[in-house]
């Protein structure tokens, strides 16, 4: 098979994308609006059930992406075919995003409904029109089988209540991606053999720098909405500066090091798809992080001196801890260790949060701006001093 950036050609393509098309980045702007009204629930429903049903529904939006960003990493997304497919599902992604808000009332038949004709139909048209050869469409098929199983759940969710309609989803959620983790296992199949494959690991790793970054903007965009109308003053400028510097922290914190060298680390593992792999859930986790730590933000901007709640506060300094589990994750599957800094930076947001209840939510702002920026510090200082070589990341685990 013919070699280009460390990864071999892929099954369905002709040769593997080096860089993200036009398609990709353009699906990826409908994004943004998910995510803002993403924030927008959460700001509305602060409470650990709206966290659970939001998280929920975000689970469902990431699958959707994350196939596609694995899709065109295997297939040519240059190619007409594709790029239909790509605009279709990107159309239904956006309706799915329009009825976030209201998925748990009058909306569900469209947030459910999109999904399960999108999962569903996606699959089938790379079977017929995806290229490729009978083993790739024998792949395609296994998913098609278990995006059916999820459907099920999915659908009988829309004829249900509130409470049961999130029993139903997170069922369906859980059947998802229980099917990823383990291969689309399929009767008269077998498992899909997709983790040990190679892939073109520059393209997949762009993808997961481009989501993060629509996350970091998301949550600028959504800080400067709500600072807007009170035009600058002192407190409220005060926090804006605070929720920018959380966000350039996390920049700091994911790119110093593993952003440069994560394609180099899957490209060396004995197994790139399988690191690939878990590094789209650690991915997934400082998305969720960034978007929590953006409610955090609107709230210390709206409210500079409000009560720190502990529904607030742990999304000031929630949003952080999950983005610095998602860091470590990261460490793990790109470079087979975790930096210190990361659980030390977790364990000291836990044990500021009993403090963190007797300060005003600034404050409470300021605390994360502190671990970050140890954390942040702490990277640059240890890379500097002690310069490692790049540990080989894991390799497939034994079969079970």
């Amino acid at each position: 098979m013919a070699m280009r950036g460390g990864a071999a050609e892929l099954p369905g393509s002709r040769e593997p994308p080096s860089r993200a098309g036009f398609v990709e980045l353009l699906f990826d702007v409908v994004l943004v609006f998910a995510f803002t009204r993403l924030t927008e629930r959460l700001l509305e429903q602060l409470n650990w059930s709206g966290f659970y049903s939001s998280m929920l529904l975000t689970l469902a939006l990431w699958w959707l992406w994350y196939r596609m960003a694995w899709t065109a990493n295997r297939y040519d997304p240059a190619r007409p075919m594709i790029q239909v497919m790509v605009i279709v599902t990107m159309l239904g992604a956006l309706l799915m995003a329009a009825a976030l808000p209201a998925a748990f009332r009058e909306r569900g038949v469209v947030f459910a409904g999109v999904f399960v004709a999108i999962e569903v139909f996606r699959h089938l048209w790379l079977v017929l029109f995806g290229g490729g050869g009978p083993h790739v469409r024998l792949v395609t098929a296994r998913i098609v089988f278990w995006a059916c199983l999820s459907a099920v759940p999915w659908i009988a969710g829309i004829f249900a209540h509130h409470e049961a309609r999130v029993i139903w989803w997170t069922v369906a959620v859980l059947i998802d991606y229980a099917g990823g983790l383990l291969d689309f296992p399929t009767p008269g199949l077998g498992r899909a053999g997709l983790r040990g494959q190679p892939i073109a690991e520059e393209h997949l790793t762009e993808r997961y720098r481009q989501v993060l970054i629509i996350a970091f903007g998301e949550s600028i965009l959504t800080s400067g909405i709500h600072f807007s109308p009170y035009g600058f003053q002192r407190d409220r400028t005060a926090a804006l500066v605070v929720a920018f510097v959380i966000t350039v922290l996390f920049w700091q914190i994911y790119y110093y090091r593993a952003g440069e060298l994560l394609p180099a680390a899957i490209a060396s593992s004995r197994a790139p798809a399988y690191v690939g792999d878990l590094a789209s859930y650690a991915h997934l986790i400082m998305v969720i992080g960034v978007a929590v730590s953006a409610v955090g933000d609107t709230l210390a901007i709206s409210q500079p001196f409000g009560d720190a709640t502990l529904s607030r506060i742990a999304v000031i300094l929630g949003g952080p801890a999950l983005f610095l589990l998602g860091r470590s994750m990261l460490d793990y599957a790109g470079f087979s260790r975790v930096s210190w800094s990361r659980p030390i930076g977790l364990l000291a947001l836990g044990a500021l949060t009993p403090v963190a209840l007797l300060l005003p939510l600034l404050l409470v702002a300021v605390t994360a701006v502190a671990v970050l920026a140890g954390v942040a510090t702490s990277n640059v200082i240890s890379w500097r001093l002690y310069p490692r070589r790049m540990t080989p990341p894991p390799g497939l685990p034994p079969e079970g």
